[in-house]
């Protein structure tokens, strides 16, 4: 989330601090307790986060506080470091991992926890990022409402390419599903979910934004072809059309899908929270988009792994007992049997370290972790521009609603990578 650090921090030294964060500071609390903070960026389980706060203060020797803020990441932590106050613990997004950690994290690399995960981050042999979940990408399924359009039972994995897919969508509407997709407009779906997928199916995708940036047409890639032919099925047979599909709310569209009047759309396992609020049928799951290119046995595989990370501050605004307290409580949430049950049962979250055995109970998520079990996750590309996924967001969106087309949009791809500084590129 961080473009440049030193930017942010001296605009936001020049700022007001919030007054209602101040007490997000200090060592000790009331209690004589040591006090630890933490900055919570998935605003889906803050409430659970609150809760264990409270249970952990409790049962432990500390004092825990939980906060959120709906600012973006980078603009938050930069204020809280220009006052001085920075979060004992902080939940950031990877990218933030390799730019902050060299400088604001503590080094963990000695910690119990590192060796039963394979998502943990390291940056020059360092270990800076405690992995708090795994999530990933795919086609969202409701095998239900498929069997009642088809009169069949549902099996993700005969659906390997675009021509499978249409196939598929065919017999959904020969049974009555008029429109059976729903597409999410938000630009983050589009431009920070579905186009990376171009860059992290490649051999080697660093070498290929590379590419790009020397001026490498994108519409002579294959996986761009690939990827683009089943989006474009997808937006064919999407409920909203034409300028309706980038005023479609996410919620409706979740809805719609939760209900079974859809059958399909991309998204990821965090979807789950959304979907859950519907009373949905427990019977569906995430599978690899479908494509004609399976170069990499991508139509096997989810792209996806770690998804947010803690640190743990090292400034001398963290106390020596702060940091200790904090790396304990890192190890519970990974280790301990209780820890490892409010990251399943409580976060409804697929954990990402090997010695939590538990069940995962969301059908998402079920899917997320037996391609993850299985080794069948594509990586997470980390290091796309912070203006990649609202720039190219917006042009994805005038595709979407056609009011661009392929030529067009594949040109303001490449204008954008010609242009880049190639700074967060590594």
């Amino acid at each position: 989330m961080l473009k440049d650090w030193k930017r942010w921090t001296a605009a936001a030294a020049a700022t007001v601090f919030a007054v209602g964060m101040l007490g997000a500071c200090g060592s000790n609390s009331g209690s004589g307790k040591t006090k630890i903070t933490i900055f919570n960026s998935k605003s889906e389980i803050q409430s659970q986060f609150e809760d264990l706060a409270e249970t952990y203060s409790e049962d432990h020797d500390v004092d825990v506080e939980v906060y959120y803020s709906s600012d973006t990441v980078a603009a938050h932590l930069a204020t809280k470091y220009a006052a001085n106050q920075p979060y004992t613990i902080s939940m950031v997004d990877a990218k933030d991992i390799y730019s902050l950690g060299p400088e604001h994290a503590l080094d963990l690399s000695d910690q119990k926890w590192v060796s039963d995960t394979d998502q943990a981050i390291a940056v020059d042999g360092k270990t800076y990022g405690f992995p708090v979940t795994i999530e990933a990408r795919g086609l969202i399924y409701n095998a239900d409402a498929i069997k009642k359009a088809t009169g069949k039972e549902f099996k993700p994995e005969s659906i390997k390419t675009t021509d499978d897919l249409k196939q598929l969508i065919a017999d959904l509407k020969a049974g009555g599903m008029e429109t059976p997709v729903g597409i999410m407009k938000e630009d983050w779906s589009l431009a920070a979910h579905y186009l990376p997928q171009v860059y992290e199916e490649q051999q080697d995708p660093t070498a290929f934004i590379k590419s790009l940036h020397d001026g490498t047409d994108i519409n002579t890639d294959a996986r761009w072809t690939s990827l683009m032919d089943t989006f474009d099925v997808l937006k064919d047979n999407n409920y909203a059309k034409g300028d309706k599909a980038i005023s479609a709310e996410r919620e409706v569209t979740e809805q719609k899908l939760a209900k079974g009047e859809i059958a399909l759309m991309f998204g990821g396992n965090w979807d789950w929270s959304v979907l859950n609020q519907y009373e949905p049928s427990k019977n569906m799951g995430m599978m690899p988009v479908p494509q004609n290119d399976d170069s990499m046995d991508v139509t096997s595989k989810l792209v996806g792994g770690g998804s947010k990370y803690l640190f743990i501050d090292n400034s001398k605004n963290t106390s020596k007992e702060q940091q200790k307290a904090a790396k304990d409580f890192l190890n519970w949430l990974a280790l301990d049997k209780e820890g490892q049950k409010w990251v399943v049962n409580t976060a409804n979250l697929v954990p990402p370290f090997k010695s939590n055995k538990l069940e995962v109970t969301d059908p998402l998520g079920k899917s997320v972790k037996k391609y993850a079990d299985a080794g069948e996750l594509i990586a997470n590309y980390n290091y796309l521009p912070d203006d990649h996924y609202s720039v190219l967001g917006a042009d994805f969106q005038k595709y979407l609603a056609g009011q661009a087309d392929r030529a067009t949009f594949s040109k303001q791809i490449d204008e954008y990578w010609q242009k880049n500084d190639m700074k967060t590129i590594q």
